[in-house]
Formats: structure tokens, C-alpha cells, sequence
């Protein structure tokens, strides 16, 4: 098949869009289909001094870039309507769309073509606090364009079908993301750069905005009596001002680690030694990052919506979202019982990886392009 793919930044590990799109893209490549990614022409958007990959062609997908305005709110929007244009003109078969926003150019497709079209939705983009107003009722036009345009639709977990039943009378299909087994390091670079041993340090790794809910992590971990640190990886997208207010709540406690954004071995290795990886949010779609702390045999800690609490199920552990006594007291908890989180971290590699598996994911989305 012809296939095209859009939504997202570039295919590397900028977000989540990023991971699924650059896992299904390829691996589609390598059983044989055409597949086209259109990527934004803008610089990383976590880390500037990254350069860009100008290569044409990566793991078999065709690279295109598309003129991008690289502004707050515009980026997306200009990237996903110069994409659409590129497409309508393409061979492609199939168009998939990825992420709300970029959905609201897809009557372009529907409109002039005989293309059949696909859309992810990845979470509902529109409640993401870091959206102005025009921002956020753009990527809201987009739902409802996708909701009215999409042959199909693809959501990541229950909840998000459930909302568009009830909200749209929309049927849509569950296919779930996916993980790799990794390579499991021990802490060198991580030991050179930031002190950090095995066991050492309780983990966040994901991007700086305020639905992560980085902010109840380090209120609570400013309460818990540990020897431990706490390392916040990752960067800020749009909100560099969120960013400084962690920095500023963690200001009097020299445990608290903020490494910027990160790749690569530095990754591997925070995720290979970490104690507990937690995550706090208080909005998610499927979440990558907590997919992959389970894969490295992480013990994780998440806040109870369902988009975390049913996939960790009963290989890890939940508190109140929102809720800093609760998340105080359950890491505390943690602390005080290492055999609890052994316990644990011995079960949870081997589930996630049966449970949610990339090659999986991606035969069940070509049935649907198929079909």
C-alpha cells in the first residue's frame, strides 16, 4: 500500500506522536508498503543545538518536509494543512492523520480525492492547559472534523472511546500503543554526569507542561524523608515559564535533579536504574514514557485516571490524581518497602511486553487500512 503519514514533528523521540509515528512508519516500511512521513521544517523542539536530519529516505520511510511557520500554536497548524496539500497531490491510498489539530485539514483530502483516510487520536489534545484560546478551539474544530471525515478512527485507550461515543456517536477502533524490549545499562554516563547509582533516585521523564503534574511530584518528594534524589528529565515545549516554576519549588533541595531533555544511552540508563519511575499527570492519552519504565522492569508509580491505572493494572501503583498528601504518603510507602518494589520490578517487564507489543500494533492498523 501507499501509504501517508502527518501530525507529527519529525520522526525521532520529540513526544509521543513522534515514537508512534516513526515505529509504525518503519516497521511498515520493512514488510514492504510505501510509506511517505511529512515532517515539520522547524529545529527540535526540546533541545535547539539538535541538528537537523536533512536525509531524504530514513529506515526505508520517505522523508518530506513541508513549510512550517515555527511559531507558538502555528507550527502544528501550517505543517499538517502544507502536508495535506503535498498528499492530495500524492499517490498515497491511504492518509493517516495524527493528533487532533492537524485532523482539521482533512475535508481537504475528503473533499478532492478518493483517498481513504485514518486518524489517531492520541489524547484530547484541547484540554492541554499549555493552548491559548484560538489554539484550543482550533484543535477542538479538529475532532469534530475527524469525527465527521475519518473513514476511521483509532484511539489509544477505553476512556477516549467512551468520550466519543457519548459525545459523537462515533465508533471508533482500540489499538493501543506499543514497546520494545531494551537494552537494559548499568549507570555510567548517568554516574559520571550526575552522581546517579542503581537505585539511587526516583525518575520523571516526559515533557515539562502542567498536565504531567511534575509539580505534585516535587511538593511531595520535598515531604518524604529519603537519602534518594529525585531527577526530572525532560524538555519544555511552549512552556518555559511552567519549567522555571518547577525549578523555583525545587530551589532549597539539592536532590532534586532537572537534566533537560534527553536521548540516547543517557536515557537507557536513567530508565535502567531508576528505583521508582512516576508519573503524576492528571491528563494523558496512552502514555510512551510509562509503557517504557515498564519495559526496562521499572516499579511505577502513576496517578489513578484510567489512562494510566489500566495499564499498569496491578504491576505498579496508583494515588488520588491531583492529590499531594496522597502522593506523599504512597511514595513514602514505596520508600520504606524495597522487597514491595523488587517485587514488582521483576513482574512488570514481562507483562507490559506481552501485553502491548509494536508488531501487533501495527498488523492491526493495516487490517484497518486494508479493510
Amino acid at each position: 500500500m501507499k501509504i501517508a503519514m502527518l501530525g507529527h514533528k519529525k520522526l525521532n523521540r520529540e513526544g509521543g506522536v513522534e515514537i508512534v509515528v516513526t515505529e509504525l512508519a518503519t516497521r511498515m516500511a520493512k514488510k514492504g508498503h510505501d510509506v511517505t512521513c511529512y515532517n515539520r521544517n522547524t529545529k527540535h523542539v526540546m533541545d535547539k543545538d539538535i541538528k537537523q536530519d536533512d536525509s531524504k529516505v530514513y529506515k526505508g520511510v520517505i522523508v518530506k518536509k513541508v513549510l512550517t511557520i515555527d511559531k507558538k500554536g502555528l507550527a502544528a497548524v501550517t505543517s499538517s494543512f502544507f502536508a495535506t496539500l503535498s498528499i492530495l497531490f500524492s499517490k498515497a491510498e491511504v492518509v493517516h492523520y495524527h493528533a487532533e489539530g492537524p485532523c482539521a485539514w482533512m475535508w481537504i483530502i475528503k473533499w478532492f480525492s478518493r483517498k481513504r483516510i485514518v486518524a489517531t487520536i492520541h489524547g484530547l489534545d484541547w484540554q492541554r492547559s499549555k493552548w491559548g484560546g484560538f489554539a484550543t478551539k482550533f484543535i477542538k474544530h479538529g475532532e469534530k472534523v475527524a469525527v465527521k471525515y475519518a473513514d476511521e478512527i483509532i484511539v489509544l485507550s477505553k476512556n477516549v472511546q467512551d468520550y466519543f461515543k457519548k459525545e459523537y456517536n462515533r465508533d471508533t477502533v482500540f489499538i493501543p500503543n506499543g514497546v520494545s524490549k531494551p537494552e537494559v545499562l548499568k549507570p555510567k554516563i548517568i554516574k559520571e554526569k550526575y552522581n546517579l547509582k542503581k537505585d539511587d533516585y526516583i525518575l520523571f521523564l516526559g515533557r515539562m507542561v502542567p498536565e504531567k503534574g511534575i509539580h505534585y511530584l516535587i511538593e511531595a518528594f520535598n515531604k518524604v524523608k529519603t537519602d534518594k534524589k529525585l531527577v526530572i528529565a525532560g524538555g519544555a515545549s511552549d512552556t518555559d515559564t511552567y519549567y522555571q516554576e518547577l525549578k523555583e519549588k525545587a530551589k532549597d533541595n539539592k536532590n532534586i535533579i532537572f537534566t533537560g531533555f534527553v536521548q540516547g544511552k543517557v536515557l537507557d540508563e536513567l530508565f535502567s536504574n531508576c528505583y521508582i519511575y512516576c508519573l503524576p499527570s492528571d491528563l494523558e492519552g496512552m502514555p510512551l514514557s510509562l509503557l517504557e519504565a515498564m519495559s526496562y522492569g521499572g516499579c511505577c508509580l502513576t496517578s489513578d485516571i484510567p489512562e494510566c491505572a489500566t495499564v499498569i493494572e496491578d504491576k505498579g501503583v496508583t494515588f488520588k490524581a491531583s492529590n499531594i498528601k496522597d502522593l506523599t504518603k504512597t511514595l513514602q510507602g514505596l520508600l520504606d518497602n524495597p522487597k514491595k518494589v523488587e517485587k514488582i520490578k521483576k513482574e512488570s517487564q514481562e507483562y507490559v511486553l506481552k501485553k502491548y507489543n509494536w508488531d501487533e500494533v501495527v498488523d492491526k492498523t493495516l487490517e484497518l487500512y486494508k479493510k
